[in-house]
């Protein structure tokens, strides 16, 4: 009796608060459903070590904020050692926020192209003036650099007249958003060796949020749906035709590796 009086006053509040309905939905428990029961895959993508990707030297990451919103440093780490790795001549990005990315790319040499909602229409979306002039803090001014001003379903990307060696898709984090993204982002590729990476993949770097996972597999073509990785210590996944070592992503295990940290704290103002 207790769980389905439970139920039926669950049922009223919905009843009384439709808005309640959404929240349900947009559960994450409710994606991950979804996933198994269309992709088989209840741990989410197979998992690289990250160590595959990052020179034995290390890598340095410059700019990095350890601010909200931003990438954790194994992200930016990750990219950049891609740009390098993989010799990356054009990038493109889809959502700027305050540029760390795309500025830590554009170190490498890359010619980078970064896409974001206009600010005029992040201030009909009410939001607030100063979360609007963090954008692109970090990346104005440089000159590999181009900002896009645009909604990424909508620009004319044909506009560019490129094609991209890397893509990261870091944009609106919404199951219809990334399968629209992920859709246009396989269109840009420019070759046999081209990658994307897709950040928020993951809640945590353990943690798969399946919300994206399954914007990403309906928006990946059906051939290409076993190249797609989870990279470990990242929240990123990544599309390439290499071919990897992989583990299945587990919780709680004993690190597979550890990493040595030395920061230096450089003034902005």
């Amino acid at each position: 009796m207790g769980k389905i009086s439970k139920t039926f006053r669950a049922l009223g509040q919905i009843i009384r608060r439709p808005y309640l309905l959404n929240l349900i939905l947009d559960s994450d428990e409710v994606w991950k459903d979804e996933v198994v029961r269309n992709y088989q895959l209840p741990h989410g993508l197979p998992c690289i070590n990250i160590r595959q990707f990052l020179p034995q030297e290390g890598m340095e990451i410059d700019p990095y904020a350890f601010l909200d919103g931003g990438s954790l440093p194994t992200d930016i780490a990750l990219l950049r050692s891609l740009s390098i790795r993989n010799k990356v001549k054009d990038y493109l990005e889809i959502g700027t926020w305050r540029g760390e990315s795309v500025a830590n790319v554009a170190a490498t040499g890359a010619c980078c192209v970064t896409i974001n909602l206009p600010d005029e229409e992040m201030r009909r979306m009410g939001l607030d003036e100063d979360y609007i002039q963090m954008h692109r803090v970090f990346s104005e001014n440089k000159p590999n650099i181009l900002h896009i001003q645009g909604h990424s379903h909508q620009f004319d990307f044909s506009s560019l007249q490129r094609k991209f060696d890397m893509i990261f898709i870091d944009g609106d984090h919404h199951r219809s958003s990334i399968l629209k993204d992920t859709q246009t982002a396989f269109t840009l590729l420019k070759d046999e060796h081209s990658i994307i990476v897709w950040h928020d993949y993951a809640l945590s770097p353990e943690t798969p949020r399946f919300e994206v996972l399954s914007g990403i597999l309906a928006g990946c073509p059906i051939e290409y749906r076993n190249q797609l990785f989870h990279v470990s210590n990242t929240l990123c996944a990544i599309f390439s035709r290499e071919s990897f070592e992989t583990k299945t992503l587990k919780a709680n295990e004993k690190p597979a590796i550890i990493f040595a940290l030395k920061l230096f704290a450089n003034s902005q103002n």
